[in-house]
């Protein structure tokens, strides 16, 4: 089974290389890479110009890059790159390297050999950097308020690392343009009852400081979100 990888990116000149690098090098026989999806998602810092470069030089696998005029969004670039897929699994991959592209093979593991039709790479499964406290205790407030929404045991909702089986993420309509693409895809997984595993996976967290993007803004919104979701599709 072929993997396609997306990666949204939006202004992070200081991580894309690096990344980009890490996944190619993942592209293995265990886990094959068939592509690299990369949306720029409106950067303005110079990150596209690193895109360019490193598409020009990658061949095996290709990395392909799709360009947004403005910023949209997280749950935006994944919509327009799914629009380009040609695996058999889709790989979210986030540009900030709080996920390791070496854990590939764990996450797409159950989908191989389990018939899994989701898996989400636990961040409190695994090894994680620990800090952030109220951070920390929103994402149990949204695992748990997706738990009790939807008759789950889920341990990670927020996570970004995430993989499917394509016919199952193209066949999910999905609306969200920002963070909210994490709770509506959760929902709508949980909610058509979708075989969803979790896998542990290595977490290296950042702060705000190191350019972290999500705030208690994201929090509201997914709240309402994983409530709007539970009742309509």
């Amino acid at each position: 089974m072929k993997i396609s990888v997306i990666i949204p990116v939006f202004n992070e000149k200081e991580t894309i290389e690096v990344i980009l690098r890490r996944v190619l090098g993942a592209n293995k026989k265990e886990c094959p890479i068939c592509e690299i999806i990369v949306v720029d998602d409106g950067s303005t810092d110079g990150t596209k110009d690193i895109l360019t470069r490193i598409a020009a030089e990658s061949t095996q696998p290709p990395v392909k890059i799709l360009i947004h005029s403005r910023n949209q969004g997280k749950g935006a670039a994944v919509r327009t790159a799914l629009g380009h897929i040609n695996g058999d699994m889709v790989l979210i991959q986030d540009a900030d390297l709080e996920y390791h592209p070496e854990e590939y093979p764990l996450v797409v593991k159950p989908i191989v050999e389990y018939g899994a039709d989701v898996v989400y790479g636990s961040r409190f499964l695994g090894i994680h950097r620990a800090f952030l406290f109220w951070h920390y205790v929103g994402n149990k407030l949204l695992t748990l308020l997706t738990n009790v929404l939807f008759d789950s045991m889920l341990s990670d909702m927020e996570v970004g690392f995430k993989a499917f089986r394509t016919e199952v993420i193209k066949s999910t309509p999905l609306h969200s343009r920002g963070f909210d693409f994490e709770p509506e895809i959760t929902a709508k997984v949980l909610k058509r009852k979708l075989k969803l595993y979790e896998v542990p996976i290595t977490y290296s967290g950042r702060d705000y400081s190191e350019g972290k993007k999500i705030t208690w803004r994201d929090g509201l919104t997914a709240i309402w979100t994983l409530i709007k979701y539970r009742f309509k599709d």
